[in-house]
């Protein structure tokens, strides 16, 4: 080669790395629009969007960090966040700043390289919305467009962020706010639009998806997933079609359908996905009498991005009534099936089939468990829709049926990632049953959790064999999946289920967090474990790797929350997480950053006041406290480390205790007044029987969850 070659060669590359400093320095904060993003390869130093580009992939480019020396990998900073809710958000990193989203929907930006704070934004949620969140506090993550950040807000706004300063820009209220709607799921940006939906559907609620403008805030779009009443007329055919799936008066329990999550763009096809949700309430019985498709719940549906526009939809579960949404995350990836280049989209929804779709049409291509199914034997090759077992319908047979998976799903909320360098998909996989009663003569109720089922009889009993046998049957495992030959490639075990997202690299690295509270890298091609550092917390939300000055960052936020630590009560501990800390966690190889040592509050005994209620009391209050305090306080009043465990309370022996139940003394921790739902002897017969149950587990050790601390209720 001559040296005349290699001096032009020097000095062109040198130009392009000066005008590439030139760009970024010209740029302001989150400076990020749609080409940027559709073209994020050119800039993998960068993680503009939720899922990296818009295909939703979580796939990084960068391999300075890699199979060969990830065990290198150390803490390079970490920041305490004010929170002690879950944290599931991914952090956006834009030319060196990092911004992120805490619980209570809170938003902060930091020096990428080195944790300085630059600014924090907190919307000032009411503490007492809690009580509409099914899942917890948390939210998913920002968007970032022209100079902006955008987050929902878990009371329904949509706000607007300065980029560089965190001031905010516009706000908007994207709901009913006197109905029990949320928003925890991160926004998503296309053509200036800025796309959210909506959680709500456990209280009973319409699901809707909206575009904003992002300059302004003003509403351009908006799509419902489920018909409102035919009476009033309809907003589109769409929702003229979807009609034709439904019977009796479903419009008067909401319907359900809300899009919380999978938002994704495919910029050469021009159209959105998105995932919908659950009915409302599960139960079809009282939801939809005369059975039906009941669309679009249960459903990929994509849409025209500029106008809102139905084009196709593929529903996974028809008449679903198992809580089994298809709001996971959707992948965008072209892939060669039978010699032919097909351009799909891949969802691990909660009914655990592995589902390929073509997405230019909403064909079904093909879909196969990645997890173990009952409820189903299959999916008809021909139609794509689910075989059921007769057994699974059960308000139709009056029995209770375990379905596997259960409510929280084969998976969850936590992103999947692809590696199109190996072909696989690594799925945070879990295995959970769950228990389905109809209930007789049920009727919606205030603050309670509506899904028209019979929770009493699916109570965890205090017999400890019992539960130890439930505890021993729960488990979580990351999976390497092959969506081609839809099978399996190998699985990682974790100690039980609600383990983290997950993030591949062109290192040939999976990373993913655990429940038990460690951050961990595995061979993307073998699984093969490489490292693992402790975190001192669950880490459940979806790394995403970066780089500033030619150093390669791996980012995630860690803190344990979500809806498994809540209702499932007992059966959270078998997890391994002992105490909750939220942390915004950054490494880097060669760190040598330490966390702080771990400090676990002192376990204490179970005191209760005497249990002297009659047993038909406490029976009483046993439905009550099923209906409108499991839901955040746990199955047979345990605790899964994360609110208060209600059998350690000092209010049980005080007549406080029904000016927290019905007054909402506690408002500004998050325990609403419950006055519009019970009544002072309802509010006396759930005291009873939290009584009743700490009697009980007092001497059973492995049942008992920490106490609640200061922190736990913020």
């Amino acid at each position: 080669m001559s040296s005349n070659f290699v001096r032009a060669a020097l000095i062109a590359a040198a130009a392009g790395a000066a005008l590439s400093v030139a760009a970024c320095a010209g740029r302001g904060p989150a400076d990020v629009d749609g080409a940027r993003i559709a073209a994020a390869d050119r800039e993998p130093g960068n993680w503009m969007s939720h899922g990296r580009p818009y295909d939703e992939q979580r796939f990084s480019p960068l391999d300075k960090i890699n199979a060969d020396n990830v065990k290198d990998l150390g803490l390079a900073w970490y920041a305490d966040l004010d929170t002690s809710r879950g944290q599931e958000a991914t952090p956006i990193v834009v030319d060196g700043t990092l911004y992120v989203s805490t619980a209570w929907s809170m938003v902060k930006a930091y020096d990428a390289a080195t944790g300085k704070p630059l600014w924090a934004y907190d919307p000032q949620v009411s503490r007492d919305v809690a009580v509409k969140a099914c899942c917890d506090a948390v939210n998913r993550g920002v968007a970032v467009w022209k100079g902006k950040v955008y987050v929902g807000v878990l009371d329904g706004r949509l706000v607007a962020l300065d980029a560089a300063t965190g001031r905010e820009a516009w706000s908007v209220v994207t709901v009913d706010q006197s109905q029990p709607y949320t928003i925890t799921g991160a926004p998503r940006v296309v053509k200036g639009k800025v796309i959210i939906g909506n959680g709500g559907a456990e209280f009973g609620v319409r699901g809707y998806v909206t575009a904003y403008d992002a300059a302004t805030g003003k509403q351009v779009w908006r799509f419902y997933t489920v018909p409102g009443d035919p009476a009033q007329g309809f907003e589109s055919k769409a929702m003229e079609m979807a009609a034709q799936t439904w019977t009796g008066e479903w419009w008067k329990l909401g319907g359900g359908g809300t899009v919380w999550d999978s938002i994704v763009y495919d910029p050469a096809l021009d159209l959105l996905y998105i995932g919908v949700g659950n009915g409302a309430p599960w139960n079809q019985f009282y939801r939809s009498p005369g059975g039906g498709d009941n669309l679009f719940l249960s459903s990929i549906v994509a849409l025209r991005p500029d106008t809102g526009e139905y084009v196709w939809h593929f529903q996974e579960t028809p008449g679903e009534t198992w809580d089994f949404t298809a709001t996971q995350q959707i992948i965008l990836a072209d892939l060669n099936i039978d010699g032919k280049q097909r351009k799909v989209a891949m969802q691990a929804p909660k009914n655990g089939f592995f589902y390929v779709i073509d997405r230019e049409t909403g064909k079904f291509v093909s879909a196969k468990p990645y997890a173990p199914v009952n409820w189903a034997t299959g999916v008809d090759a021909a139609t794509g829709r689910p075989i059921e077992v007769p057994e699974a319908r059960f308000y139709k047979t009056g029995k209770l049926f375990m379905s596997t998976p259960g409510a929280a799903g084969a998976h969850s909320w936590q992103p999947m990632a692809f590696n199109p360098k190996t072909g696989l998909v690594y799925i945070p996989e879990q295995e959970l049953t769950f228990p389905y009663v109809h209930a007789a003569d049920w009727k919606p109720a205030p603050r309670g959790f509506n899904n028209a089922l019979d929770g009493v009889p699916t109570v965890l009993p205090a017999d400890p064999k019992i539960r130890r046998m439930a505890l021993d049957g729960e488990k979580g495992n990351l999976i390497a999946y092959d969506p081609v030959a839809q099978k399996e490639v190998w699985r990682v075990p974790h100690l039980g289920p609600w383990n983290g997202g997950v993030l591949t690299t062109a290192g040939n690295l999976v990373l993913q967090g655990s429940a038990a509270g460690s951050f961990n890298a595995y061979r993307a091609d073998n699984g093969a474990p490489l490292w693992s550092a402790e975190a001192q917390t669950a880490v459940m939300g979806g790394p995403m790797s970066y780089t500033v000055n030619g150093e390669q960052y791996i980012a995630v936020m860690a803190g344990w929350g979500g809806v498994f630590p809540m209702p499932p009560g007992v059966l959270a501990l078998k997890t391994g997480n002992e105490y909750n800390r939220s942390r915004l966690l950054v490494y880097k190889l060669g760190g040598r950053t330490q966390l702080p040592p771990a400090v676990l509050p002192e376990p204490r005994e179970l005191d209760p006041p005497p249990a002297t209620a009659k047993p038909a009391v406490v029976e009483q209050g046993k439905a009550l406290y099923t209906r409108y305090c499991a839901a955040c306080h746990g199955d047979a009043a345990v605790s899964g480390h994360l609110v208060a465990d209600l059998r350690y309370s000092g209010y049980l022996a005080s007549e406080e205790w029904f000016e927290v139940v019905l007054d909402g003394k506690l408002g500004s921790l998050g325990m609403a007044a419950f006055a519009v739902a019970i009544n002072r002897d309802e509010a006396a017969a759930i005291r009873d029987y939290v009584i009743q149950r700490a009697h009980e587990d007092k001497a059973l050790p492995y049942m008992v969850a920490p106490p609640e601390t200061a922190a736990a209720a913020r």
